[in-house]
């Protein structure tokens, strides 16, 4: 911020510089990212107390308008939007970006719902239907203390992210996310007005290096995805999660928040970072993946405080999730039948992205499929390059830079949605992905062998 724009900053109250200072963010006159003058230096310039400014900041900071990054400095926050997933609109393009399951493997509810209207819900009663709680209890205790688990049903997973970080948390705390993120996550931290600490992500999930750093940091709450992280695919090893579980072991009233989005669909064998010496913590696992994104239901289990914390958002008179819906889920996922066809969705999406993955390594461009709806391919050159002469050949991508907390290396991958291809379509779009390397300056390994 050059000493032009501090001269135009004016007040004698905390309140009169938090106004002028909202008033040139509304203006235009401070953009994203733009930093704010020092403490002192703006005290000086107004003639009051460093603790009016203080103050003024401090307000500004739970309005959401900047954000402290400590040594860093106190800049205007980035209200622009974040990537979501999902289809593009108002495109000609083969979307190939979606991050979607496929419909045709979503099991059909129409036998399902005939059988669970039962009796009205009135105001007041329990939150989560007993059936479905009884259901769950099973489903959610896995290397659990079930006298200590609570469990709790919200509409969806980025509800309950929501909703935990909110009760646990207030503007500014830092959060450690994955690098790269799934991008509801970004979002969910960046509306929060949270501070986003990244921890890197190799083959076998979040580094112990990465977590350990991001909690010397002061980071109050971690987000960890066990399996199937989006983007990378790639989920907890026993030894990883073993490993992270000692480093959490020593901040034990951090909040460990575990994300098993793919649960059900899962090739992956399930390695818990929610250790005994975890005082705060939570589990979520929704049914948007196998059951469709529609199905907003997930269910939550977590430590006693933190079921009471997200107890008061979602009350019996107000914010429950319904339980024609909550019944509706229970009535599919207690089938049989249902339960099959799950399992073989399972299997699709790992069997086309390997396949892919191969088509991919025959074309000189290594990949490895991980776990998941998605491909996170590794490129030779910027991944922006690579979407945009995907675009010329009617493809649409998605270049890992969207997903990235500050990893330079996100910038050279893509992410594809590529399951529901048939095979004369993966065989276009391989041919389409080498040819879009060389043209945008890339050298495959076919290419280099040649």
């Amino acid at each position: 911020m050059n000493g032009d724009m501090t001269l135009q900053i004016n007040g004698r109250t905390a309140s009169e510089i938090a106004d002028s200072l909202r008033s040139l963010v509304e203006r235009g006159a401070l953009r994203p990212g733009d930093a704010l003058p020092s403490v002192r230096a703006l005290a000086e310039t107004l003639g009051v107390n460093r603790n009016t400014v203080v103050a003024a900041y401090r307000q500004l900071t739970q309005a959401g308008v900047v954000v402290t990054r400590g040594r860093g400095g106190t800049l205007v926050a980035d209200r622009s939007p974040v990537a979501l997933e999902g289809f593009a609109a108002d495109s000609v393009l083969r979307d190939i970006a979606t991050g979607n399951p496929d419909p045709t493997l979503i099991p059909d509810p129409t036998r399902a719902l005939a059988a669970v209207t039962g009796r009205p819900v009135l105001y007041g009663e329990p939150v989560i239907d007993p059936a479905l709680e009884e259901w769950a209890r099973e489903w959610m205790l896995e290397d659990l203390d079930a006298a200590r688990m609570r469990l709790t049903i919200t509409s969806g997973a980025g509800d309950a992210v929501e909703r935990l970080l909110a009760q646990a948390l207030t503007r500014d705390d830092a959060v450690a996310l994955e690098d790269p993120c799934f991008l509801t996550s970004i979002h969910t931290i960046r509306v929060g007005g949270y501070r986003p600490v990244p921890v890197a992500v190799d083959d076998e999930g979040m580094t112990v290096e990465g977590l350990r750093a991001a909690l010397a940091q002061g980071v109050r709450a971690v987000i960890c995805t066990p399996r199937a992280q989006n983007p990378s695919g790639a989920s907890l090893s026993a030894r990883r999660a073993h490993d992270l579980r000692a480093v959490l072991a020593e901040h034990p009233y951090v909040l460990v928040i575990e994300d098993d989005h793919f649960s059900m669909l899962s090739q992956q064998h399930f390695h818990s970072v929610i250790g005994p010496a975890q005082r705060r913590w939570a589990r979520i696992r929704s049914v948007s993946k196998f059951l469709g994104p529609d199905m907003c239901l997930a269910v939550t289990a977590s430590d006693p405080q933190t079921a009471d914390g997200l107890a008061m958002r979602l009350t019996p008179g107000t914010t429950w999730v319904s339980h024609l819906l909550q019944r509706l889920a229970l009535a599919l996922v207690t089938d049989p039948g249902v339960g099959d066809a799950i399992r073989r969705a399972g299997e699709h999406y790992a069997r086309q992205n390997a396949a892919f993955a191969a088509r991919l390594d025959a074309r000189g461009i290594p990949a490895s499929p991980g776990d998941g709806l998605n491909l996170w391919v590794a490129l030779p050159v910027p991944a922006r390059a690579v979407s945009e002469q995907l675009m010329r050949r009617g493809w649409l991508a998605r270049s890992g830079d969207e997903f990235s907390l500050g990893a330079d290396a996100s910038s050279l991958r893509l992410r594809l949605t590529v399951h529901d291809l048939s095979d004369d379509d993966a065989d276009l779009l391989a041919d389409d992905i080498a040819a879009a390397v060389r043209a945008a300056g890339g050298r495959t390994r076919m290419a280099e062998v040649g």
